[in-house]
């Protein structure tokens, strides 16, 4: 039995999983207002700490983005991948530490911190909207067990805000490429994007993995090409290259499937819990999809409604760059030595927490507990929201070592205490 919507009435994931629903859904939800209002922000004070990338002999990429892109990038090349030349740690007007990188012949560390405050604001935003918690809370269940078989977070305020920081994601990545354009400031660099279509082709052409775990690595896999009018584009030959990625990322999860489903004889919710560390909870969409079907961000499908056309993804876009812009223009990076690295002391309470500045998912959550895991180092706590985890390490090397674990995945966890700079001062 099917609904109206074509989705069947069947409990099982592999039949509740439809994208196009879920967007529409997505959609609906939007459409009457996404964004209330927010305080709006003083001028801040950012102090940060920077450390310059160290690349491996003979390249341009240090060990983590190498083994990154070797494993998880192919057809892609090292010469199609540009890098960060410094990380950078500082702690937002909320109060949460942050990770972030940038080049130190481009437009610097204000785009990571100005980013940061964007993805805030919104996010202040749609708690605002009082109508939107409103239509949450009047979802079918049908339509809240289509969005748990197809989405990676399920509940439709944490999808949006996961949306916000995407886009953050791909202006910030994007700006490891600015000084190879014209745009000399954050603010016109964004606009820049924003009218080009780029936020767009990410939602169309990159796949999720890749551009969260080459964010947190500090690496991007595109160049850009300046057109006689300004506007910024992909190359052919990025553009095969995306494809080719997102082509092998989905035939690796079909081919996981289907040795499970038919050799093994597993059901579709036993293949993914057997194979969760293959397929895991970004892939595990990709793993359902029909073998016709290319995905695309659920935001960027454009819906029918009243007559007009709509889709999410501008919506999200334009709020978005304006935030940006004016938050560019009210944000102070200073830079700030890096706080004496701690004396080998047993382990203290306050060692026992850290943050993850760049957890930004529950794909996030559970990759950085099985780390922790792995490592015998029992996780007290996890708290997406303001990236803070309690681990029981056994010492400070114990510490160190699991640190640089979470490094080689492509996290950057800091001390709470003593390795971000302090937080931002109002003025």
């Amino acid at each position: 039995m099917t609904t109206e919507t074509g989705i069947s009435t069947d409990r099982t994931p592999a039949t509740r999983y439809h994208r196009r629903t879920a967007s529409r859904i997505l959609a609906d939800l939007a459409r009457p207002g996404l964004f209330g209002t927010a305080a709006a922000r003083p001028v801040r004070r950012f102090e940060y700490t920077a450390t310059e990338l160290s690349p491996e002999p003979g390249s341009h990429l240090t060990f983590s983005q190498r083994l990154y892109l070797e494993r998880f990038m192919r057809p892609c090349r090292a010469d199609e991948v540009t890098s960060a030349t410094h990380r950078m740690t500082w702690t937002d007007s909320a109060g949460i530490p942050n990770t972030g990188f940038y080049r130190a012949d481009g437009l610097g560390p204000l785009v990571p911190i100005a980013t940061r405050e964007a993805v805030l604001l919104l996010w202040e935003q749609i708690d605002a909207e009082s109508a939107l918690a409103d239509r949450i809370t009047d979802l079918t269940v049908d339509a809240r067990e289509v969005l748990e078989a197809t989405t990676t977070d399920h509940e439709p305020l944490d999808i949006f805000r996961v949306g916000i920081e995407s886009a953050g994601r791909a202006l910030a990545q994007h700006a490891l490429l600015a000084g190879r354009t014209p745009y000399r400031s954050a603010a016109e660099f964004a606009r820049a994007l924003r009218d080009s279509g780029i936020f767009t082709a990410v939602a169309t052409r990159w796949f999720w993995e890749l551009q969260t775990s080459t964010y947190r690595r500090g690496m991007i896999p595109v160049t850009l090409r300046v057109t006689e009018d300004g506007a910024l584009r992909y190359p052919a030959g990025t553009l095969a290259t995306l494809r080719a990625m997102k082509d092998a990322t989905i035939s690796d999860a079909h081919r996981v499937m289907h040795r499970a489903t038919t050799e093994e004889g597993l059901s579709v919710p036993a293949a993914i819990a057997r194979y969760h560390d293959d397929l895991d909870l970004i892939s595990r969409q990709y793993a359902l999809l029909p073998s016709a079907e290319h995905p695309t961000c659920l935001a960027a499908v454009t819906h029918r409604a009243d007559d007009e056309n709509y889709s999410l993804l501008p919506v999200v876009v334009r709020r978005f760059v304006d935030a940006f812009a004016e938050l560019a223009s009210r944000c102070e990076p200073v830079a700030v030595p890096r706080p004496d690295a701690p004396d080998d002391r047993p382990v203290a309470a306050a060692d026992r927490e850290f943050s993850v500045p760049d957890m930004t998912c529950k794909h996030c959550v559970r990759t950085i507990g099985g780390v922790l895991e792995s490592m015998d180092i029992p996780v007290v706590e996890i708290d997406l929201d303001t990236k803070r985890v309690v681990a029981e390490f056994r010492s400070p090397r114990n510490r160190a070592r699991a640190f640089e674990a979470l490094r080689d995945g492509g996290y950057n966890p800091v001390s709470r205490a003593a390795d971000i700079a302090p937080a931002p001062r109002p003025r």
